[in-house]
């Protein structure tokens, strides 16, 4: 499943530089392909961002990657707390 993710974002961030060049560099694109163009892009990006935290996610749970130092909730409120907050 991780390459399918793989494959996907690949697409995905290709989409949003393609399309993001076509709708920043063209110069006789009309209105509705400007729009199409931009939201192509868009979508490229939002899909791109969701693979990439996926295959984060993925890579820390399998071991390949370090987990992050995120706080677990009681040690969390206990910092809140304690700060003055």
């Amino acid at each position: 499943m991780n390459k399918v993710i793989a494959i996907i974002n690949v697409i995905s961030w290709s989409g949003f530089w393609a399309f993001g060049y076509i709708a920043v560099t063209s110069d006789d694109l009309s209105a509705n392909q400007l729009t199409v163009a931009g939201l192509l892009a868009f979508a490229g990006f939002m899909m791109g961002i969701v693979a990439y935290l996926r295959l984060v996610r993925a890579a820390e749970a399998s071991g390949y990657a370090k987990k992050t130092n995120q706080l677990d909730a009681s040690a969390l409120d206990r910092a809140q707390s304690e700060g003055g907050m």
